[in-house]
């Protein structure tokens, strides 16, 4: 990942420090669109953030089970509140 962005900030200030004009921008502004449209690089993207996500989810699982009144149980209904307790309404 840390070579990704170094290519890629080498990239764009090797862009726009040069003086080749607008052709050589061109010229590699269409390799940047095919490597971007290769497949591979495609798959690894989706992997990667597959991967992310399954982290992310992770971590949040810990930090929740770290938390006050936590026992472990995740909240489903997303507002951060313990669930309503639901009563038969009067009416």
């Amino acid at each position: 990942m840390y070579r990704v962005m170094f290519c890629a900030g080498l990239a764009v200030g090797y862009v726009m420090g040069t003086r080749a004009g607008r052709e050589r921008y061109e010229q590699i502004k269409r390799m940047a669109q095919r490597v971007t449209d290769n497949p591979s690089v495609q798959e690894a993207a989706g992997l990667v953030g597959a991967q992310v996500s399954r982290v992310t989810t992770m971590a949040k699982e810990q930090v929740a089970s770290h938390l006050p009144g936590s026992h472990g149980s995740h909240d489903e209904t997303g507002t951060g509140w313990p669930d309503e307790v639901k009563t038969a309404s009067p009416y």
